[in-house]
C-alpha cells in the first residue's frame, strides 16, 4: 500500500516577493463511496452487504445527532469527533454571543493507534500510476 503524490509550485502567502516552492501534495487514487464501504466492510463481519451499508447510514445520524447535541464522539480506536467553532472576538463580555460565531467546523482527532498505523505509510510518485 502507498500513498500517491503530486508535485506543486506554491508561493509563500506570507511573502508574495518569495521564489515558488515545489512541494508533494497527496492524490486521491479514487472515491470509495459508503456501498462499497459497506460491502467490505460485509467482508470483514457477518453482516450482509446491505446491513453493512445501512449500518453506515445510521452511523452516520447519530453522530451527527450527538454532536449537534453538544457531544464528543469517540469511535473506538478510530478516533474522536467533536464540533469546534471560528469566531470573532469582542472587547467586552456582553458583545460576545452566538453572533459573533462565524464558522461551525467538525473536527475529527485520530486515536493513537491510528496515527502510530500511519507512520508506516509509504509515498509514491503519482506518475508511477501511468
Amino acid at each position: 500500500m502507498s500513498l500517491f503524490y503530486k508535485k506543486m509550485q506554491r508561493a509563500n502567502p506570507r511573502d508574495p516577493q518569495a521564489p515558488k516552492l515545489w512541494y508533494p501534495i497527496l492524490k486521491s487514487v479514487g472515491l470509495v463511496r459508503e456501498k462499497e464501504v459497506g460491502r467490505l466492510l460485509a467482508e470483514e463481519t457477518t453482516l450482509n452487504p446491505k446491513e453493512a451499508e445501512m449500518t453506515l447510514y445510521q452511523l452516520l445520524k447519530v453522530i451527527i445527532r450527538l454532536l449537534l447535541d453538544g457531544h464528543t464522539v469517540q469511535l473506538g480506536e478510530l478516533g474522536t469527533f467533536r464540533l469546534v467553532i471560528r469566531t470573532e472576538g469582542s472587547e467586552n463580555e456582553a458583545d460576545a454571543n452566538a453572533s459573533k460565531i462565524k464558522n461551525l467546523l467538525l473536527q475529527f482527532v485520530a486515536s493513537a493507534t491510528v496515527r502510530e498505523q500511519l507512520k508506516h505509510a509509504s509515498y509514491k510518485d503519482v506518475t508511477d500510476l501511468q
